[in-house]
């Protein structure tokens, strides 16, 4: 089990679950809430690192004052900030996966100097997978009506337990190359509950205007962008794209995997942590 620290800062106390030894390394999604179950995705890193999985404001039992920030990715990367100083960190390496992995370029642009490096997948460096037809995400995806429908539900306060398990379970499903990865995905210790007052804010106020792709160029941090061939969430396109933006990216390519590859194809994410590790040394 990750271990919970509640770190005091001055823009509110956040909530952190803690795993691993090694060099410090920051994990977080934009719109989900963890728990001492620690997450898939941050698993992945707990043997090479001491990772720091945060919950961001509004989440867990991190503050929900937004008369002092609000959710967006600015905000969330101000947050994460006076998480690190309120940890005596001179730097530490973020990694993020879907919107966290576009939380990860954002805050490579606005606070390079406190990251060792970046990992980020699954990933847009604009809205512009929300306009591709091979994006469950878009509407004229033939998956797009009934994604919407689980999202309602899943922000309706009145859905059953069971109601919220079975659309998680519809979603989860649309992002998979192979139905048979579900099992895998749902046998492990996990958390990561959607926070829908944060994805409706990324969803209504921030991403109608999100495009990072011109100050990309000018982050020089080592950048291990990876991507699934076949993400139906953000199509493998953008990863290629945002890594070719990068001034010091290596792009990983997943041949067999959708939106999640550390569960589809785990051995060889491990192989890339190790891999990214190895470049990391030899910088």
């Amino acid at each position: 089990m990750w271990q919970q620290q509640i770190i005091e800062t001055n823009r509110g106390m956040f909530e952190v679950f803690v795993a691993g030894e090694g060099e410090p390394l920051c994990v977080t999604h934009l719109y989900s809430e963890f728990n001492e179950k620690g997450n898939l995705f941050a698993n992945q890193f707990v043997a090479t690192h001491r990772v720091y999985l945060v919950n961001l404001r509004g989440c867990g039992q991190s503050t929900d004052d937004t008369a002092i920030a609000s959710y967006s990715m600015a905000d969330s990367v101000r947050d994460l900030e006076t998480i690190r100083e309120a940890l005596g960190l001179a730097k530490w390496a973020f990694a993020g996966h879907s919107t966290g992995g576009m939380l990860a370029l954002v805050y490579a642009i606005q606070a390079s100097s406190s990251l060792s490096f970046i990992v980020a997948g699954g990933l847009c460096a604009s809205n512009d997978y929300m306009k591709n037809p091979a994006s469950i995400y878009c509407k004229d995806n033939l998956h797009n009506a009934r994604l919407r429908e689980i999202l309602a539900m899943l922000a309706n306060p009145a859905s059953t337990a069971e109601e919220r398990q079975d659309g998680s379970k519809e979603w989860s499903l649309m992002s998979l190359y192979k139905a048979s990865s579900y099992d895998k995905l749902i046998s492990r210790p996990n958390s990561g509950k959607t926070v829908s007052k944060r994805l409706n804010y990324f969803s209504y106020e921030e991403l109608p205007t999100f495009d990072v792709r011109p100050q990309l160029r000018n982050v020089t941090i080592p950048a291990f962008i990876y991507g699934g061939k076949y993400d139906a969430q953000c199509p493998y396109e953008y990863a290629v794209e945002a890594a070719a933006l990068l001034g010091n990216a290596t792009l990983t390519t997943f041949s067999t995997s959708n939106h999640f590859p550390f569960v589809e194809e785990e051995q060889a994410f491990e192989q890339f942590v190790e891999k990214m590790m190895q470049q990391k040394v030899n910088h």
